[in-house]
């Protein structure tokens, strides 16, 4: 080792002899790893299939939806519930409420062990805020209300079982009954334990929202299929949903023309072998039934939700 130069008074030592190569040899390259190439997503075409139309009756109260079970049908208006024979067509009974009151617009109900479980909500109010109502289908009565307040997904339309839970629709409005901040594109679907607390939910894909715009799904329920069915507010149209197996956007993989205008309905749990549903159509005031073609899942990531 020996001094070679002096700077600031400061010896600065030159390395000579076997250690100067250790810091003269070539500099250690990486090598640059291959480029990772990125499929593009291709989204899933959705099937267009027709359902049959197999019978008709008359029904007044038939404005927002349709209940059914194994003898009857239930027809919804907002605080009117109507109860009719399948065989015959004649009215039995109804509940109401009076107009204008602490029931103001129930826009679905479902069927289930003996109870009419309806979804109910303040629209046109606003902020938003929903309750379920529960009326027993054999005296017309009400039995039980679950109210779940103010609710930032939105205004509370339809519900079903699933599992030892609940899935349930939430809709947001462009215009009347709506928020500025939050458009019809914020409608969605919840889900919820057996005591209505949220556990998770999905996203609807544009291909459903921009065909719902300016409302969003009235009616929706889950199929023999375990597939999610919706219906919108207005077109003759049931869009099929799929799980996705990873994500939060539904997938839609089929949509149903259906000679009804938009709304709610109710598949017929009774004979899921035919795969029937009720629906309503407005402008007739009358209850259509139809036979739904079967829809196959060609998406490999599109899964049942049971």
């Amino acid at each position: 080792m020996t001094i070679v130069a002096l700077r600031h008074g400061l010896a600065v030592l030159g390395v000579t002899g076997a250690f100067a190569g250790d810091f003269s040899g070539q500099a250690h390259a990486q090598t640059m790893p291959p480029r990772i190439e990125l499929q593009a997503y291709e989204a899933t075409v959705p099937q267009r299939l027709v359902a049959q139309r197999e019978r008709e009756y008359v029904a007044p109260e038939a404005r927002q939806g349709v209940a059914v079970d194994e003898r009857h049908f239930y027809a919804v208006v907002n605080s009117l519930i109507a109860k009719y024979e399948r065989a015959t067509g004649e009215r039995l009974g109804y509940w109401s409420s009076p107009r204008g009151g602490l029931i103001r617009h129930i826009n679905s109900c479902l069927s289930d062990q003996g109870k009419l479980w309806c979804a109910n909500s303040n629209f046109p109010e606003t902020p938003m805020a929903s309750s379920v109502e529960v009326i027993d289908s054999r005296t017309m009565s009400h039995v039980a209300s679950h109210s779940l307040g103010l609710t930032e997904e939105g205004s509370l339309t339809f519900f079903d079982r699933l599992g030892e839970g609940w899935m349930a629709g939430f809709a947001h409005y462009d215009g009347e009954g709506g928020h500025t901040f939050k458009p019809a594109r914020f409608s969605g679907i919840a889900l919820y334990d057996g005591l209505w607390r949220r556990t998770g939910g999905y996203a609807l894909p544009a291909t459903v929202l921009e065909r719902m715009a300016p409302h969003a799904a009235s009616g929706g329920a889950f199929g023999p299929d375990g597939l999610l069915y919706l219906m919108g507010h207005d077109l003759p149209e049931l869009y099929v949903l799929a799980k996705p197996s990873m994500g939060p956007v539904l997938i839609h993989v089929a949509t149903i023309e259906m000679d009804v205008a938009g709304q709610a309905f109710s598949w017929d749990k009774t004979d899921r072998a035919t795969r029937r549903i009720f629906a309503i159509n407005r402008p007739t005031g009358s209850v259509r039934v139809f036979s739904i073609p079967e829809v196959i899942l060609s998406d490999r990531d599109a899964r049942p939700f049971f």
